[in-house]
């Protein structure tokens, strides 16, 4: 686990200026692999190619270390992840003849391109980002793992193409202060979080999950490929016991092959159906007790420790729990939100960098359950979908206009709390007549309209899903299968990985989610529907899997997230520097927002009017990122 960077050039260029240009973009990334660096340099007369690495040092500690050549010294690589596989890619490769120097999943990658090139990533299950230099081909190869878990940016200017981890790095690099990308703000607003290809800024893109760049040196141009074409999955005529059975040895072999390392490792337990699991899985296979770490709240509607007690008896582990006060927040929230690059305004990031940081105090791998809702069919948003087939077909569009009319005043909350009615309310919004409907329901800040109202007409763009409907073929997500395909491509990749990857980076710490495993992604996708979400009981199939592990009743057991009260925060701790973001002349200054939609939107909120707690967070991480990074820019 580490971080990379790196730059091709179209020129020869000093060795020594590019190694120290490396050296700073690493530097900034220095959390991510506070181990070890590295760096690779090959210089010729028409381009020069630059790659540098920090290592977290997780397996093979004494020799797997990077960059990493072939014996010819004709390839070079340097790597951020884990393959969880590569014990067996390592056998076979073995098995026809290749001999390796390390036990390091490096070397594998490294000796597996050597034998098949670039079919050979297709065949990594883990969380990677890569670059190879082949010298032979004189091409630059870089890859991004299927679910997107580790993160890989890149930009080309007239001489330069620049790669790397964060946005940091990059930004460091480049001469000039990039420009914000107006597609990048209308998904934020839109999303609370900009997915691939976007970011923020104009002309630096992420590289979309399952894909690599190839970059020509003779040419100095790039081409970007899928890793593995992602076509439908034919539908198993399978028994409901035969598919419970496949996917308890599935999860179980995953948490198995996700537990290898040569330090320590423990799990986040929230109590919740995935951690609850993926716990319980690694203690069955576990020699001797494992670490376990749960976050908790002063505040009693969030607080959901109770629940994590539970397993953490069960199992019998070296629990830890860590109840959290607003001012661990307030003290760390600059380091936290700024830490993401571009505005980010999942407010579980938050919990999630508290228990990360208390966790890498005791262990330097976490096992966790992310990408359990999404592979198994478990969020609540998918009833939404279900429901507004049945609801467009009986409600006629004008009614329905007439009921959002009506039920504004009603539904209307006052406080940071997303009960019954803040349900309902967004369930009544999003429900659509021309097909938008899921794209509503993602869309967790902004509704259309707002936006709006909310930027200048010169920054909208009209349809802000536009784009991202056509890559994915979704213009129009009628079923759990569409549904589920969204998230994985959009907010698993958006949101919650970049939550993950960058709150446990920061403390040094790596995490590892056995749901996001390709082999369980291909099992229930090939599963009926009704196996995972049986009328409005979600997760039924990974339930049933595991019923007998815990007392009965005990999965079925609701668990609202990991959720933080930011909009008491907002009201309180965080308003003087909210209302220093809505000055009139600080926001004519940024010539991006309409002042009094904004004035009207925080006043309503700060005087309890009503609670607008994710379009104000929303709004704050902007300006809290545009303020103390933007700004900063050279």
């Amino acid at each position: 686990m580490c971080g990379i960077n790196g730059v091709i050039i179209n020129t020869a260029t000093d060795k020594a200026v590019l190694r120290h240009k490396l050296a700073e973009m690493n530097q900034l990334i220095f959390h991510r692999g506070p181990d070890e660096d590295g760096f690779y340099l090959d210089i010729s007369e028409s381009s020069s190619v630059a790659m540098a690495m920090r290592r977290l040092s997780i397996i093979d500690l004494s020799t797997g270390k990077q960059p990493m050549y072939t014996d010819d010294n004709q390839i070079g690589l340097v790597f951020n992840g884990e393959i969880y596989n590569y014990r067996i890619l390592k056998q076979q490769l073995e098995n026809s003849g290749v001999t390796f120097k390390t036990t390091s999943d490096t070397e594998v990658i490294l000796k597996l391109y050597e034998q098949k090139g670039v079919d050979a990533f297709k065949e990594l299950d883990g969380m990677f980002a890569f670059s190879i230099h082949d010298k032979a081909k004189n091409k630059v190869f870089i890859a991004r793992d299927f679910f997107g878990e580790k993160p890989l940016y890149y930009t080309k200017t007239k001489t330069d193409f620049v790669y790397g981890s964060e946005l940091k790095s990059l930004i460091n690099y480049l001469p000039h202060k990039p420009k914000i990308c107006k597609k990048g703000l209308n998904l934020y607003f839109r999303l609370t979080y900009i997915p691939a290809p976007h970011s923020i800024y104009e002309d630096i893109h992420k590289l979309p999950s399952n894909h690599y760049i190839d970059f020509d040196l003779t040419t100095d141009a790039f081409t970007i490929h899928e890793i593995e074409k992602q076509i439908p999955i034919e539908k198993l005529d399978i028994s409901f016991d035969e598919a419970k059975r496949k996917v308890h040895d599935k999860v179980l072999e995953s948490v198995e092959t996700r537990s290898i390392a040569d330090v320590s490792l423990g799990t986040f337990l929230s109590g919740g159906v995935d951690s609850s699991v993926v716990t319980h899985c690694l203690a069955e296979i576990s020699n001797e007790k494992i670490e376990t770490f749960s976050i908790g709240f002063e505040k009693e509607d969030y607080d959901e420790t109770d629940k994590s007690q539970v397993v953490a008896k069960l199992v019998n582990s070296n629990h830890h729990e860590f109840i959290v006060k607003e001012d661990d927040f307030k003290n760390g929230i600059d380091e936290i939100l700024l830490n993401f690059d571009e505005p980010f305004a999942d407010s579980s990031a938050l919990p999630t960098y508290l228990v990360s940081k208390h966790a890498s105090d005791y262990v330097k791998v976490a096992l966790t359950g992310d990408g359990g809702d999404e592979v198994f069919g478990g969020y609540n948003k998918y009833y939404m979908g279900k429901l507004n087939n049945k609801y467009t077909s009986v409600v006629p569009n004008g009614v329905h206009k007439q009921i959002l009319k009506l039920s504004s005043g009603l539904l209307n909350t006052k406080d940071d709390n997303r009960g019954k009615r803040f349900k309902l309310n967004r369930l009544l919004k999003a429900f659509n007549y021309d097909g938008n409907q899921y794209w509503n329901i993602i869309s967790l800040a902004f509704t259309d309209p707002e936006k709006k109202q909310l930027l200048k007409s010169d920054n909208l763009i009209e349809d802000t899903f536009a784009e991202l409907k056509s890559r994915y073929n979704q213009q129009n997500p009628k079923d759990l299968t569409d549904f589920r395909m969204v998230d994985k491509n959009i907010s698993l990749e958006g949101d919650m990985l970049v939550k993950v990857d960058r709150t446990s980076m920061l403390s040094s710490l790596e995490c590892r989610a056995p749901f996001l495993n390709k082999a369980i992604w291909d099992l229930t996708n090939s599963l009926p529907d009704n196996y995972l979400m049986k009328g409005w009981n979600k997760k039924y199939i990974l339930k049933e899997a595991f019923a007998d592990k815990f007392e009965p009743g005990f999965l079925d057991k609701s668990k609202q997230g990991f959720g933080v009260p930011v909009g008491d925060w907002l009201r309180a701790s965080l308003k003087p520097e909210l209302l220093s973001f809505i000055e009139p002349k600080f926001i004519e200054s940024q010539n991006l927002f309409n002042s009094d939609y904004i004035s009207n939107m925080v006043n309503n909120h700060l005087t309890s009017k009503e609670d607008n707690s994710m379009r104000v967070w929303c709004f704050y991480t902007f300006q809290k990122w545009y303020f103390n990074t933007y700004l900063m820019l050279k």
